[in-house]
């Protein structure tokens, strides 16, 4: 098995790191790694180095990959809005590119939300996943009907590029958040190339690094995303890799890179210079607001800046509670929630942290060690605030908030409601 990262040099590319744009103290361990309460003595905030190759501009964390980075872990695909995503995304591919009755594979299935969504669709579904228990829920959900069977769901991890999946040759690939979590990157596409058909299609979508500068939002980081893709590393990366980028687009929030690739038959290290940019890529670059222009600080400046005014911003705002004498609980048990407990004075002030994943109920948020609770333990034990940490999902998490606990003669109702990009409270 191959040395999963160098210590100093790039893993997209190799080159040696230059020194670090940032560093950021007592992060957590890891989003997945959740201590129970017997384990919090031994959890511990960690380091982080964030740095810019000079030579592909990929920005790393020079750090060693969590231990689970082969396993995909989705908690948002039950989501409403990702599902609806993901069926934009299967509609398109199949109506753009003629792959209806193709065979299509997923790297990083999870727990086959996803893949369970592509079962709407005519297309023949095969996925691989590393974590056993992923594999076992996988096959549970998809293989109880048509258009799955129960070896189409496999046990498996792209580690070299020479590996043949089961199943292959594929005519469409599906990438969904799992590249920036893998210390070898060029070896997963290199595997996943070697296995498309000619002129085999592939979606990847990856957390976006622009997005992280523009708003100057460092609780985005966390060491999972051991790499931190904009637009250009990204397709440098793709295009070594031996793949013709045929869209790109930021959506969402425009925290999400989007990016249709189609295998070329061009040599490996040809680049396509020229992709076609989507319509939805040219509206995003046309409404920059970040800070990089409203400052004149350099990019890496951006992200110590935020900090230092967040950390400001959140003790003053924690003061001010306590001075009325209300309290605060946050909702959001991910990876923005996690970073932004164990950085500020949240971790001394907050109650308990709601979350609508039971898998994550009696456990606790890595370095901030706050406690990780159902949506009912606010009728036992309610607060006067509650902080959205969730920036993707803010209008749904209210919209839930609001109709959960304004029914009426049920506990003390709706709290304040405040989020963390502007903490008004509404």
């Amino acid at each position: 098995m191959n040395s999963p990262k160098i210590k100093g040099r790039c893993l997209a590319c190799g080159a040696v790191l230059s020194e670090p744009v940032f560093v950021l103290d007592n992060m957590p361990v890891g989003a997945q790694a959740m201590p129970s309460k017997d384990e919090l003595p031994e959890d511990k905030g960690v380091t982080l180095p964030l740095c810019c190759c000079p030579e592909c501009g990929l920005t790393q964390f020079d750090c060693e990959p969590v231990e689970y980075y082969r396993d995909a872990i989705r908690v948002v695909g039950l989501s409403k809005t990702m599902q609806d995503l993901r069926r934009a995304d299967y509609a398109y591919l199949i109506d753009k590119f003629g792959l209806a009755g193709k065979r299509w594979f997923e790297c990083g299935c999870g727990n086959g939300d996803f893949l369970k969504v592509l079962t709407e669709f005519p297309v023949d579904i095969y996925g691989t996943e590393a974590g056993e228990t992923n594999v076992a829920e996988a096959k549970s959900k998809l293989c109880s009907g048509d258009g799955c069977s129960d070896s189409h769901i496999m046990k498996f991890f792209p580690e070299r590029a020479d590996m043949d999946i089961p199943g292959g040759p594929f005519d469409c690939f599906l990438s969904f958040n799992f590249l920036e979590h893998q210390p070898d990157p060029r070896s997963m596409l290199g595997c996943i190339y070697n296995n498309l058909s000619e002129g085999g299609i592939g979606l990847i979508t990856v957390p976006s690094y622009e997005y992280i500068l523009e708003k100057g939002s460092y609780y985005e980081l966390i060491r999972d995303h051991i790499a931190n893709y904009d637009m250009d590393s990204l397709e440098r990366l793709v295009v070594t890799c031996g793949f013709e980028v045929l869209e790109k687009a930021r959506i969402g929030i425009g925290d999400t890179l989007r990016m249709v690739v189609r295998k070329s038959s061009a040599s490996l290290n040809r680049r396509k210079t020229e992709p076609n940019v989507s319509v939805a890529d040219t509206e995003k670059s046309d409404q920059k607001t970040s800070l990089n222009d409203e400052k004149d600080i350099s990019k890496s400046s951006v992200l110590a800046y935020n900090y230092l005014m967040m950390k400001r911003d959140i003790a003053g705002y924690m003061e001010d509670l306590e001075r009325k004498g209300r309290s605060i609980a946050l909702w959001g048990a991910g990876h923005q929630g996690f970073t932004i407990a164990s950085t500020t004075a949240l971790k001394d002030n907050v109650k308990y942290i709601i979350d609508s994943s039971p898998k994550k109920y009696g456990r606790y948020a890595p370095a901030s060690h706050l406690e990780i609770v159902s949506p009912d333990t606010y009728f036992e034990h309610p607060v006067d605030v509650i902080m959205i940490t969730a920036p993707g999902y803010a209008k749904e998490i209210e919209k839930t908030i609001r109709e959960k606990y304004g029914v009426r003669g049920r506990g003390p109702g709706v709290p304040a409601i405040c989020d963390i990009i502007d903490m008004t409270e509404r």
